[in-house]
């Protein structure tokens, strides 16, 4: 779980970013059109549209950009339609990738994955072949300064949290994904920030990695992360934070 929160961490820093904002927004813009398109524009009973959005202020996106991309889903603007597409894929180290993004070409995206992959040593695999590792959850992470872990527990719990647990900087929390908001919402009303609060893919098995293969894993799952149509890489790696760290640093 670690290696999770500290990955999720590290890459909404690159997001927030000035270089890479441009970037961020037109992820979120097409994740925004695409559940305003599969729910309805309203957030109150479109779950997947209100954590989009909660993302989208998280890097600080005009509430304009926001309102826009609903309209282009729910089609009061003219708008790009997307398919979600989904590749699976396995990484440096043996490492399972399932990657998952939006694309209005999906033989274009595929073969640029492929391309991707294969110059950054890793290679897609068959469907299936590593999605079935990965179930969807609620994920949320809060610095360990920011409350004790008894004291997160109690709360958490409360409001539905299937597991807490704590690593050198975070407390972990992961539930069912119709709890994801309710624990926010707990959070909030005691003041706690969080540093990750989203839908995640959490897998049931890892993989620990070091050296030359962690090294390499980082660097092309920041690749993908780039790709315009990719919205998300889940992975099954456990890296010591220590070596996370200085992968981070160097980079």
């Amino acid at each position: 779980m670690s290696g999770h929160s500290k990955w999720a961490s590290i890459k909404h820093k690159k997001a927030a970013a000035d270089s890479k904002r441009g970037a961020a927004f037109t992820k979120m813009i097409r994740e925004i059109t695409a559940q305003a398109k599969a729910g309805g524009g309203n957030p109150e009973s479109n779950s997947g549209l209100r954590s989009a959005i909660d993302r989208a202020k998280g890097i600080n996106m005009p509430l304009t950009n926001i309102e826009n991309a609903i309209k282009k889903g729910t089609g009061e603007l003219p708008g790009v339609t997307y398919e979600q597409v989904s590749f699976d894929a396995y990484g440096p180290g043996g490492v399972a990738l399932y990657i998952v993004g939006l694309t209005d070409n999906k033989n274009r995206t595929t073969a640029e994955i492929r391309n991707l992959l294969a110059k950054k040593n890793g290679s897609l695999a068959g469907p299936g072949a590593t999605s079935y590792l990965f179930s969807k959850k609620g994920f949320i992470s809060v610095k360990k300064d920011k409350i004790s872990e008894d004291a997160l527990m109690e709360i958490a719990l409360e409001a539905g949290a299937e597991d807490i647990s704590s690593g050198k900087q975070y407390h972990e929390i992961t539930c069912d994904i119709n709890s994801l908001q309710p624990i926010k919402d707990a959070l909030m009303a005691k003041k706690i920030p969080t540093e990750t609060a989203e839908m995640t893919m959490l897998p049931s098995t890892t993989v620990r990695i070091v050296g030359a293969d962690a090294k390499a894993l980082m660097g092309l799952m920041e690749a993908l992360e780039e790709h315009e149509d990719v919205q998300n890489v889940y992975a099954n790696f456990d890296i010591p934070d220590e070596e996370l760290d200085k992968i981070a640093e160097e980079s």
